[in-house]
């Protein structure tokens, strides 16, 4: 492998598929005592998913709102 001009290498097919590495896959580089370490970056939470199920106690968005305003 080489590193080119822009300073970027080619991750090598086989090792894209083995480890995940698709298109837009976010990865981060560690520098270690050994070199470097290249890894996916943990999968950001979608923010639906911090208030899924915030309205399961009854009621419904109106009341809700209704609640939070204090009235």
């Amino acid at each position: 492998m080489q590193i080119s001009e822009r300073g970027q290498i080619t991750i090598p097919k086989s090792l894209r598929d083995r480890f995940g590495l698709n298109h837009n896959v976010e990865v981060e580089v560690t520098p270690t005592e050994g070199g470097l370490l290249i890894r996916k970056r943990a999968a950001a939470q979608h923010p639906v998913e911090g208030v899924y199920a915030i309205l399961s106690d009854g009621g419904g968005t109106d009341d809700y709102i209704e609640d939070i305003r204090g009235r």
